[in-house]
């Protein structure tokens, strides 16, 4: 089995070469799509057909066009993009539900002789994608309720009881991750650790990964952060929240509590101003880019390159992504 050094070279999957994924991940605002979009420009001047796929869950939903930020029609640069609004949001997507559909979409990339760029910040969508599944059973309804209705202190004693190992890698704070590890060794009897080590379904090991991730200078990736939001209320985020809110979907449901989302939705319903909106809106996207920017420096595998950039001339942030993808 033969395995590409560049991502323009040629490739034959019947033959059983690994065919070449491009993944350019990087926090919100941090200049990936723009990236993408280069890469992909570059590689067609090349000869070699690119297409964009997108691993962000917020521009997964069709309801979302602004405040996901997904690329207009110019900012795809002529370069076709998939899996962007390929979600209504009444539809909840999970890493899980994302990543069976992306399996499939990046091997009809390769099947049509393509090359697939992935693009995005959700960690969990890349890591699922690449490593697999971990078969945890259902979990039981009644178990479930017992352990949300916990407080999250509780819940963290609990879980440092009954899987010490998990709750030593946890944030006494972090009240989604505590809430899953304990509902998942009550339910089961075996910690979450048990079930993903028997993950399956992912693709890392069936192509050739070409990955980078961007890492912007803080101070810089949080002024665009504040200046993303604002464009966003300039391109009309208000009235995609009022049609948003006149679907009356559940809450609960992901789309409703996108960035943006509830912020805005706080001025609909006379909550407070659009200033403090926009204020709330910004902090919230800062946050984001915070968690995003702390989970991508520490935990992709250590040999994917890390790009420290302090600008967003993209010519520059190009010229030291090429080398990282064969391209010279």
């Amino acid at each position: 089995m033969s395995t590409a050094n560049s991502l323009d070279a040629s490739y034959d999957i019947e033959a059983g070469d690994r065919p070449p994924l491009a993944l350019i991940a990087g926090p919100t605002a941090s200049g990936k799509s723009d990236c993408a979009v280069m890469l992909a420009q570059e590689l067609e001047r090349r000869g070699r057909r690119t297409v964009i796929v997108n691993a962000d869950s917020s521009q997964v939903y069709a309801d979302l066009t602004i405040l996901s930020a997904r690329p207009t029609e110019d900012e795809m640069g002529g370069i076709e993009h998939r899996l962007f609004g390929a979600w209504d949001g009444a539809q909840s997507c999970s890493a899980a539900d994302w990543a069976r559909v992306a399996r499939d979409t990046i091997a009809d990339v390769h099947a049509e002789g393509a090359v697939p760029i992935l693009v995005g910040g959700t960690g969990l969508y890349i890591r699922t994608l690449l490593d697999g599944i971990a078969p945890v059973p259902p979990i039981d309804p009644h178990v479930r309720d017992e352990v949300r209705a916990l407080r999250v202190e509780q819940a963290f004693a609990a879980l440092q009881a009954e899987d010490p190992d998990r709750a030593a890698r946890l944030a006494p704070a972090d009240t989604t991750r505590i809430a899953r590890a304990l509902e998942v060794v009550r339910s089961t009897g075996k910690p979450l650790a048990h079930w993903q080590a028997m993950t399956t379904g992912g693709i890392g090991d069936a192509v050739t990964l070409f990955p980078a991730i961007l890492l912007p200078e803080r101070q810089a990736l949080y002024e665009r952060c504040d200046l993303r939001f604002a464009r966003m209320i300039e391109r009309g985020a208000m009235a995609e929240v009022q049609v948003l809110l006149a679907r009356r979907l559940d809450p609960a449901l992901p789309v409703m509590r996108a960035i943006g989302v509830p912020e805005l939705a706080g001025v609909v319903t006379g909550s407070w101003s659009l200033d403090d909106a926009i204020m709330r809106g910004s902090q919230a996207t800062r946050n984001y880019a915070k968690r995003q920017y702390t989970w991508l420096r520490h935990q992709p595998p250590p040999e994917w390159p890390r790009v420290e950039f302090q600008n967003y001339h993209n010519v520059g942030v190009i010229d030291i992504l090429f080398p990282i993808f064969g391209l010279t």
